[in-house]
């Protein structure tokens, strides 16, 4: 029995391992979509029923029309387990604004996310603050 169980626990530390690379990979997905000025790709992302959904929609839909963004992510904190994981990110946004004479922006934030599986797939189910992705103001 004691060598089921050494056979099984490097077995478990590739599972936690693949949710949390997933997890970074849907991230890095939606950043990539944001910055290649894809809405729909970054909002995949997120499960429709998250609180504030139409907000991010809504915001992120603006912030692409009106302006060139570019994403840098950092992740700090990755934990949970293969149904659940919360992640922390430093998040560097950069929008470069279409308005003539508008100029760049820079955002840097701590930003916090919840997500969960569902069946095979990743969704982002919590996203604190949904604020940092409003179109900076003129």
């Amino acid at each position: 029995m004691t060598r089921r169980l050494l056979i099984l626990l490097p077995l478990a530390g590739c599972l936690r391992a693949d949710s949390q690379h997933e997890v970074v990979d849907l991230i890095t997905s939606a950043a990539t979509g944001l910055s290649a000025g894809k809405p729909e790709v970054f909002l995949e992302a997120f499960d429709a029923a998250m609180p504030g959904y139409e907000k991010l929609s809504a915001a992120v839909t603006a912030l692409v029309s009106g302006a060139e963004i570019e994403c840098s992510i950092e992740v700090t904190s990755n934990q949970g387990d293969d149904a659940a994981r919360a992640l922390e990110l430093d998040w560097i946004l950069r929008m470069d604004r279409r308005e003539r004479g508008a100029g760049s922006v820079r955002r840097q934030e701590t930003v916090k996310c919840s997500l969960r599986k569902t069946g095979k797939k990743w969704r982002i189910v919590a996203f604190e603050p949904l604020e940092f992705f409003a179109l900076p103001k003129a």
